[in-house]
């Protein structure tokens, strides 16, 4: 497994290949766009998506919690893609095996009800600053601030040999800001052209690397 750790705003962030990013100095996991319920949703409505997916999710999130064991864990937004469907009762019970505190920065996707989330110890709220650190979900600047989001599902596209492309998921990164990429495993990707100021740091499956260099 191969992370990269940066520092912006004396603040200390370790990026990982799964889209998590580990703040260190509040000793918090951020994870941005799990959208679980999306895979139900879409297949009550006859699309062909594996049931594994769902599954897929949840370990994602085992994996990466295990590696960082975390104080807190930060859900940035689009926790849940639509209203209440069996994954809520997966979420419900594999909630029950986290000792992390949980806080939801809610998203334009999260519709379910803040007291749905009451209920099973998760704190709901729209937005979160700590110190010049800002937490969104959709990105946005502030003065003197460091805002972390997600939203957009930030990619990027590598060349390889000739002419072959390939779009693979990144954290984007700005003097003044870090957009997560989407955490849930049926997402798609929005590619974002950086500027000399902005750095890329595209994930695979076990690894982060940076692909350009201010």
């Amino acid at each position: 497994m191969k992370t990269v750790t940066i520092s912006s705003y004396h603040q200390t962030f370790t990026l990982h290949p799964s889209g998590a990013l580990y703040w260190h100095e509040t000793d918090m996991l951020l994870i941005a766009d799990v959208h679980l319920g999306k895979v139900s949703h879409f297949r009550k409505h006859g699309s062909a998506v594996p049931a594994s997916v769902i599954s897929h999710n949840f370990e994602k999130l085992d994996e990466v919690l295990a590696y960082f064991q975390p104080k807190v864990l930060c859900f940035m937004g689009d926790l849940f893609h639509s209203y209440l469907n069996t994954e809520w009762l997966l979420f419900t019970q594999w909630i029950e095996q986290v000792s992390s505190k949980i806080i939801l920065i809610a998203g334009n996707h999260d519709i379910i009800s803040p007291l749905q989330y009451k209920r099973v110890h998760v704190d709901v709220t729209d937005e979160w600053q700590i110190g010049s650190v800002l937490l969104t979900h959709i990105p946005e600047k502030r003065e003197h601030a460091f805002n972390i989001a997600g939203h957009i599902h930030p990619g990027v596209r590598l060349q390889g040999l000739g002419r072959q492309w390939l779009s693979v998921p990144c954290f984007f990164n700005s003097p003044d800001q870090m957009i997560l990429p989407a955490f849930g495993a049926f997402t798609g990707k929005y590619i974002l052209t950086p500027t000399i100021h902005d750095n890329v740091y595209a994930i695979t499956e076990r690894e982060v690397i940076q692909v350009n260099r201010t």
